[in-house]
């Protein structure tokens, strides 16, 4: 059981990688991640963390436009509710406190803007 929050950038790395451990191996969302990153993961972990650093614990260390990367991707709501699943329960295993409250408030904001604009682009396309 979970008895502390996320306080460093160790905290982040432990949630960074044990939820993208489990979104590599799960049967929906896995297979979308895995065949962008080809090969890329270090990479793409490495952006993670300084991304939930800056966000979490605002040490500013991310710079960039979380969006654009995901634009395209052949994904939706379902994918969305998988990735929070994931997120969530990552969260919950591993922390308990404020910090890791916040961190499950920013992932379902994300994941609902990422969809809504997913689909506003999608039907922008088809006009």
């Amino acid at each position: 059981m979970a008895t502390q929050d996320i306080s460093s950038l160790g905290d982040i790395k432990l949630l960074v990688n044990a939820f993208y451990a489990k979104v590599q191996d799960d049967d929906l969302i896995g297979p979308i991640f895995n065949q962008k990153m080809l090969g890329r993961w270090p990479e793409h972990l490495e952006k993670m963390y300084r991304f939930w650093q800056t966000i979490l614990l605002e040490e500013h260390t991310y710079s960039g436009s979380p969006f654009p990367p995901h634009k395209q991707l052949p994904i939706d709501q379902a994918h969305f509710d998988r990735w929070m699943e994931i997120f969530t329960s990552t969260v919950d295993f591993l922390f308990v406190g404020k910090l890791a409250e916040e961190a499950k408030v920013r992932a379902a904001n994300m994941a609902y803007m990422f969809n809504y604009k997913i689909e506003y682009f999608r039907n922008a396309e088809k006009q």
